[in-house]
């Protein structure tokens, strides 16, 4: 197994609408990816659907990936495609049972936002992750 450091939480910055397929193709024929952007997504109906075992490698934060846990909720933009935090309930309850079992598993691991990492312009995953999740 790999040393977990981080758990880091995304949105795929795109309407909540949006299938896991056309994320997937987006990674491979947009950006030439081999390996997936997250390890788990979420749906708006909470449905956590795991794309990558935990100990594979993937492509969610640059310069810290071989370390981290990523995990994604999908939406996390508003109608004008500006960031926003667009998390259903059930969204948010199914992100914070994965954070409560990997927390179990790597009690160790800092849970933070892919903005929260260095050298991340980025909005993602539209919310405080850090803060909202500082007591898991």
């Amino acid at each position: 197994m790999r040393a977990i450091k981080y758990i880091a939480i995304h949105c795929t910055a795109t309407s909540q609408n949006t299938s896991i397929s056309a994320i997937q193709s987006y990674w491979k024929n947009q950006l030439g990816w081999k390996m997936p952007g997250y390890h788990f997504i979420v749906k708006p109906d909470g449905e956590t659907v795991n794309l990558l075992p935990i100990e594979q490698v993937s492509n969610g934060v640059k310069g810290f990936n071989s370390q981290t846990i990523n995990i994604s909720y999908i939406g996390g933009i508003d109608l004008n495609n500006a960031p926003k935090d667009t998390r259903t309930p059930a969204q948010k309850a199914s992100i914070l049972k994965l954070l409560k079992d990997f927390k179990q598993k790597f009690p160790t691991a800092t849970i933070q936002g892919h903005r929260d990492f260095p050298n991340v312009h980025k909005a993602c995953p539209s919310f405080d992750a850090k803060k909202e999740y500082k007591d898991v």
